[in-house]
């Protein structure tokens, strides 16, 4: 299958294409879309993160679950809105611990591209949801891309900091080497976590490790 994708991607992970798996998810994105079902994010939006952050430029995976599913939210990127959208609480929340813990002022728009640029994969651990129905892309097969493409990172490239926030996040602790990269663990950034995100201070965290291995931190600052 063809799949258009950012070519450092497609070559790392050409071998995810032929599979049964992800030829089941193109089958049923087309049905879904037959049928007159709105799908988000838009088709050419899909793979996104893997189009602002190459793999050769990786440095961290920040894992969210499944993209918004209101209009106009979901662009490609985990946690992200366009710079038209309302900040939702989820990334009021992140940004409010951003302040905490580098003292940078809280952006003024919701869009992450600008980390994705410095090498920050913003990756749901499934890329596409039908509008209005959270979740419910979930048992479509994406996991299984997704799992591959952590996989992927923790194979071929080291020193790679893994942002896994809340339960579901964690779960994908085991899909990496936790002798060549590192994760740091949080609370989820969602209300319901009633601020246990809070004090985790991931941003700092994420640039003492990469400054430690001689790699460039990222300029959290949008």
């Amino acid at each position: 299958m063809d799949v258009k994708i950012e070519a450092s991607w497609k070559n790392v992970l050409q071998p995810e294409f032929s599979k049964p798996y992800f030829e089941g998810i193109a089958s049923f994105l087309h049905d879904e879309i037959r049928q007159g079902k709105t799908i988000y994010p838009p088709g050419k939006l899909i793979f996104n993160a893997f189009a602002l952050t190459p793999f050769h430029a990786l440095k961290v995976v920040l894992l969210g679950q499944d993209p918004y599913h209101q209009p106009g939210q979901a662009h490609g990127l985990s946690f992200s809105v366009p710079v038209t959208m309302p900040q939702p609480p989820s990334l009021q929340t992140i940004f409010t611990e951003m302040r905490s813990d580098l003292g940078i002022s809280t952006p003024r728009h919701g869009c992450l591209e600008g980390w994705a640029r410095q090498g920050v994969l913003l990756l749901n651990a499934i890329l596409t949801v039908e509008a209005g129905k959270p979740a419910s892309h979930s048992k479509t097969g994406w996991m299984d891309f997704t799992d591959a493409v952590i996989r992927t990172v923790s194979d071929q490239k080291d020193h790679v900091v893994f942002l896994l926030w809340g339960n579901f996040a964690r779960s994908k602790r085991g899909l990496i080497d936790t002798s060549r990269h590192c994760i740091l663990e949080a609370a989820h950034p969602s209300p319901l976590a009633r601020g246990a995100f809070l004090g985790s201070k991931p941003f700092s965290a994420t640039n003492m490790y990469l400054a430690s291995k001689c790699i460039q931190p990222v300029d959290w600052r949008l």
